[in-house]
């Protein structure tokens, strides 16, 4: 039955991946991110207390301090494999948290700080990107580097054609890749700003030799399909338009959906006037080749910095139907549902007016974002009157900063300005960010979390007459207190019903510790899961707990206080023993705070 599942929702899931473990960063590369493990349920989660812990800091680096990750580690064969951020990736035994090899990444280089792959090949591989811009391919079984793959088991991505003519541009991996039979498929980090620099392009590589095979430009070069999206000489050099959160993939229909985000700079518009595909847009592409097969752009010119962090393959009961879908989310948190295979809009999807006032020379506005039936998640605008007054420390240091920054309210999708800072609802960081998703067959819900916090944007014009951010990325908050200047709720978890579209349960995401009715909702990043068990699972919040919620009523079942706030995903696992686990890596270091653990920890039923 599983593997019957797993061909229904056009999963890759080779002779040692079952689905009772965790073989890849979403559970699968359609990123469900859904078990069907059911050990675990509302009666007995009470139970889930911790079996072992094992800490990532290597012996000897204890001066160093602590490094932040939002990794998800990947359990296959009994073996749990995870991106540390401390230079090194190791396998652990899933049941007892034994390390039973280590692998360090040359030069001082990170690994990619959300997850590695896992080939099931005939002599398996563990294949990841680094931060510096390495493809690294090792056995599995040992951790040795593969020999034939690049040199030594290593692949510079920093190729010239990529660097565009900045030999010290900004490239390098901070998602897991997806395999497509022998392919390796990554996207890529670029610089925020400036304009000009490495280019976004997403590449293939044969999983054997590191050879590349395909590649497809985020920015369409001269010759190639909408290449006259892009206004005049705008597209040359152009950087960002990359995939940075990772892709999805459908293996049954050889699909590869690649979810482009914004170009450099994403703040400003006035250099880059016109559609500029594929920006801000999901790609369908044939895996095996790269062919272009379909796109969907969620947001028209991007002055928000808000990418597309958030897709998932799905499928919706819709008019007694099943429709193959995929869900896409960009950080403005509107949520669409496009068939998977024609890129067809599955519920209406209509342009809704925006505001188009700024006083930036140059640019042009859109005056319209397309938005479809489902509602979107969080507060979308803010003014004064919604001013929080919780405690006198956050009353006081939302005014120095509102005085200071000549803060002022903003509504949806509220263009930047040079005259004053503009608190837009969602932030840069979104409403979601690389948070993810999960999607519960059994119930056809949608689970989101989002975080609501405003950015305050204030521009500033540079001599050549482009425009950079006068105090860089910043948060709506009171610095010491880090609460939220408006009024709660400040986080939520949401189930979206997507047979209807419409939102079946919100529940408050987190608390505020120290508050008389501290049920505020918390900012929040990393994703949830769910599995057959009828739970969810989420850390996300920076208040350190991991928490597990009914996935049909959104109540709060169980909560558990960790020694850091958790920043990536939780996973779960059935061991050798038959026992339902589920773990996760708590390191802190979001939202302002110091990283203050190196904990991978799991949990089973006492």
């Amino acid at each position: 039955m599983i593997r019957i599942a797993a061909l229904l929702l056009g999963l890759a899931i080779g002779p040692a991946m079952a689905l009772e473990e965790w073989p890849t960063y979403g559970h699968d590369y359609g990123d469900s991110r859904y078990s069907p493990l059911a050990q675990i349920t509302p009666a007995n989660v009470a139970g889930l207390k911790p079996v072992w812990t094992y800490h990532m800091r290597p012996p000897g680096r204890e001066a160093r301090g602590f490094a932040a990750s939002e990794n998800t580690p990947l359990v296959v064969g009994g073996t749990m494999f995870v991106s540390t951020p401390y230079g090194r990736v190791v396998a652990l035994d899933a049941e007892t948290g034994k390390q039973r090899w280590a692998y360090e990444v040359p030069g001082g280089d990170q690994p990619a700080t959300r997850g590695v792959s896992y080939w099931p090949g005939a002599k398996p591989q563990i294949v990841f990107g680094t931060r510096g811009g390495l493809l690294i391919a090792l056995h599995a079984a040992n951790g040795a580097p593969v020999k034939r793959f690049g040199k030594d088991g290593v692949v510079n991505l920093r190729s010239a054609a990529v660097l565009q003519g900045f030999p010290d541009a900004a490239l390098g991996v901070t998602s897991a890749p997806v395999i497509y039979k022998n392919l390796i498929i990554t996207g890529s980090r670029t610089q925020e700003t400036p304009q000009q620099g490495a280019s976004g392009r997403v590449r293939a590589f044969d999983v054997r030799t590191g050879r590349e095979v395909w590649h497809f430009n985020g920015v369409p070069q001269p010759g190639e399909k909408f290449h006259d999206t892009w206004e005049g000489e705008s597209w040359v050099k152009r950087s960002g338009v990359n995939v940075w959160v990772g892709l999805i993939l459908d293996a049954k229909r050889g699909i590869a959906y690649l979810p482009f985000s914004a170009p450099t700079f994403d703040q400003s518009g006035n250099d880059r006037k016109g559609e500029s595909l594929f920006s801000n847009s999901l790609v369908a592409v044939d895996a095996a080749t790269g062919k272009y097969l379909w796109h969907f752009q969620a947001l028209r010119h991007d002055l928000w910095d808000y990418d597309l962090p958030l897709t998932t393959l799905v499928d919706v009961k819709k008019d007694g139907r099943t429709i193959p879908a995929v869900a896409v989310m960009s950080k403005a948190s509107l949520l669409f549902l496009l068939d998977r295979v024609t890129g067809k809009p599955i519920y209406d999807i209509k342009d809704i007016p925006v505001p188009t006032d700024t006083d930036m020379v140059g640019e042009k506005v859109s005056p319209t974002q397309p938005a479809s039936i489902t509602p979107p998640l969080g507060r979308t605008s803010f003014n004064m009157a919604e001013l929080a007054n919780l405690t006198p420390q956050q009353k006081d240091g939302c005014e120095k900063l509102i005085k200071e920054q000549n803060v002022v309210g903003a509504a949806y999708f509220q263009p930047p300005r040079v005259d004053s800072a503009v608190a837009r609802f969602p932030g840069n960081w979104g409403g979601i960010d690389w948070s993810h998703a999960a999607f519960d067959p059994q119930s056809g819900y949608y689970i989101v979390n989002a975080s609501e916090i405003a950015s305050q944007q204030m521009m500033i014009k540079k001599p050549d007459g482009s425009y950079d951010m006068k105090y860089g990325y910043q948060w709506f908050w009171d610095k010491v207190s880090h609460m939220p200047c408006q009024v709660p709720p400040w986080g939520n978890l949401y189930a979206i019903d997507l047979s209807t579209g419409a939102i079946a349960w919100t529940s408050v995401l987190g608390v505020t510790d120290g508050l008389a009715d501290p049920n505020t909702g918390r900012p929040n990043v990393g994703g949830p899961i769910a599995t057959g068990g009828g739970l969810v699972f989420i850390g996300s919040t920076d208040d350190k707990r991991l928490r597990a919620f009914d996935t049909k009523t959104g109540k709060e079942l169980w909560t558990f206080r960790l020694p850091a706030s958790l920043y990536g995903t939780p996973l779960t696992y059935q061991g050798r023993s038959g026992k339902q686990y589920v773990a996760a890596v708590t390191t802190g270091g979001f939202w302002g705070e110091n990283a203050g653990s190196d904990e991978v920890t799991a949990f089973a039923l006492q």
